[in-house]
């Protein structure tokens, strides 16, 4: 595991620490757009009074925090591997390269003690799952490390009603901010009940502390919904995303391929719009975990 030396100097001086991922750097858009947005998001974790730690595996190695010429590097870097929990190790162990996801980014996040990870939206059960069983390994790592991830809810191209059902199941606690209904990514509303609401992070801080003085496994999913003004209506979505699935269903799109495959057909089917409000539920993330991060350093 290696430090960014920002990130080692946080450590030093128990400075608050949000983790962030990199398939959003190598598999969510292209270069450069995808190296400012990275930077933007760090920023804005910055000017919170929290150190930002984008997580990647560059060359075998586990770095905790990239320098300005990583970033840059792995934004340009073709081929870079999409890592979960059953092939991080191996992409380490073989000199590999590769973009962290939720999943993976948990691993790491705990494994550097670092409590609060911030993402656009986690992965979870996919439609048609009842027969392709494809249901992500976010959900299992949710329920098994102690991380607290920000997110605007789950992916809209998922099954939200089984997804909500499988972290029930499971466990994790799954708290929407501002409101009573369980966010849906681009859009603020999925029609869904959120089994739980905190509005305070000193609240969400206070949660995730309580869960381990109870020897209680896993995180927690706080669903920060994206910001009205840059939302994307679910009517508006619903015709869109299964025109993307059947085209993803024609052309025999499974396993890993498929999120990329529906948010890339999606980003043409709204001309660019998915886009926009991916980058602007991302940057709404970063800035509520920062508060969070900065409410567990006072807990």
């Amino acid at each position: 595991m290696t430090f960014s030396a920002e990130v080692e100097a946080a450590r030093a001086n128990a400075t608050p620490i949000v983790a962030l991922e990199s398939t959003i750097i190598t598999h969510g858009m292209p270069y450069p757009q995808n190296v400012e947005v990275a930077r933007q998001v760090e920023a804005d974790i910055r000017a919170e009074g929290a150190t930002p730690a984008t997580i990647a595996v560059i060359g075998g190695h586990l770095h905790i925090g990239l320098s300005d010429g990583q970033l840059d590097a792995l934004g340009q870097s073709k081929g870079v591997a999409k890592l979960s929990r059953a092939d991080m190790a191996a992409c380490m162990a073989t000199g590999g390269t590769g973009a962290t996801t939720v999943a993976a980014t948990m691993i790491a996040a705990h494994a550097a003690g670092i409590a609060v990870f911030a993402t656009g939206g986690i992965g979870g059960v996919h439609q048609g799952a009842e027969s392709s069983f494809d249901i992500s390994a976010d959900l299992q790592e949710l329920a098994q490390t102690p991380v607290t991830v920000v997110a605007a809810g789950a992916k809209a191209i998922l099954d939200l009603p089984k997804t909500l059902e499988v972290l029930e199941t499971l466990g994790v606690p799954v708290i929407a901010v501002g409101q009573d209904e369980f966010p849906a990514f681009w859009s603020r509303r999925s029609g869904l009940p959120a089994p739980l609401r905190m509005d305070d992070p000193q609240q969400i801080a206070d949660a995730h502390r309580m869960r381990a003085a109870l020897g209680l496994p896993g995180g927690q999913l706080v669903a920060n919904p994206i910001p009205e003004a840059d939302e994307i209506s679910a009517a508006t979505l619903a015709p869109i995303i299964a025109k993307a699935q059947a085209d993803a269903d024609r052309h025999g799109i499974t396993g890993k391929a498929v999120t990329p495959y529906l948010l890339q057909r999606i980003f043409e089917l709204t001309e660019g719009r998915s886009l926009t409000a991916n980058i602007a539920l991302v940057r709404h993330n970063a800035w509520l975990a920062a508060r969070i991060a900065q409410a567990l350093g006072k807990s």
